[in-house]
């Protein structure tokens, strides 16, 4: 089943739950659902912890050569990155990271400064669902092959529906790494 169906699911799931906790009867519910958020964010932050902790063990320094998605609205090409096995997970532990501070900011700002509580049961499921089903979770807790899906780097997920996927993500074959190379190579020509 597709990923954005399961979050959406989830999230009517937890909607639904939180509607019918009291909490405007009950105070104490508010400070029950404070300590499960913060605990599930905790917990995802632990996560990604522990699969940086396994990166930077197994320090996998095999080359990756990927080009980069081009703006669709520039006639630039996509931009050729080159980078280790290592780097490029150790780059998606900070995106994910940065994403669970960013949320955490956001839920924190809608319950401490607009008073709204039903996010804090929303946020303290789907984090931590996402994190557990992250490719890097899937890696380096899971102990699943870096095939397929799973091989470096990512795809975007699919959309809501599936049907289409992206079509700007990374590309990694070999003519697409060979123009972005003399593309490259012209512009540091042109620089010297």
């Amino acid at each position: 089943m597709n990923a954005a169906v399961t979050n959406m699911a989830v999230m009517f799931g937890a909607m639904q739950v939180a509607k019918r906790i009291p909490f405007d009867e009950n105070p104490e519910y508010v400070r029950y659902a404070q300590l499960v958020y913060v605990t599930s964010q905790l917990l995802c932050l632990a996560v990604f912890y522990y699969c940086s902790i396994q990166i930077k063990r197994k320090n996998d320094l095999t080359v990756l050569k990927y080009v980069n998605a081009k703006n669709p609205m520039s006639q630039d090409p996509g931009e050729l990155v080159t980078t280790t096995h290592r780097d490029y997970d150790l780059s998606e532990i900070s995106k994910s990271m940065r994403g669970i501070l960013m949320g955490s900011l956001m839920v924190g700002l809608m319950h401490l400064y607009f008073g709204y509580t039903n996010p804090l049961v929303i946020q303290s499921i789907l984090p931590l669902k996402n994190a557990m089903e992250s490719n890097m979770a899937k890696i380096w807790i899971w102990g699943m092959p870096a095939t397929g899906d799973l091989k470096r780097p990512f795809k975007p997920p699919a959309g809501l529906f599936g049907g289409m996927q992206q079509q700007n993500g990374p590309q990694t074959d070999k003519a697409s790494i060979k123009e972005a190379e003399k593309v490259a190579a012209s512009i540091r020509a042109k620089d010297e």
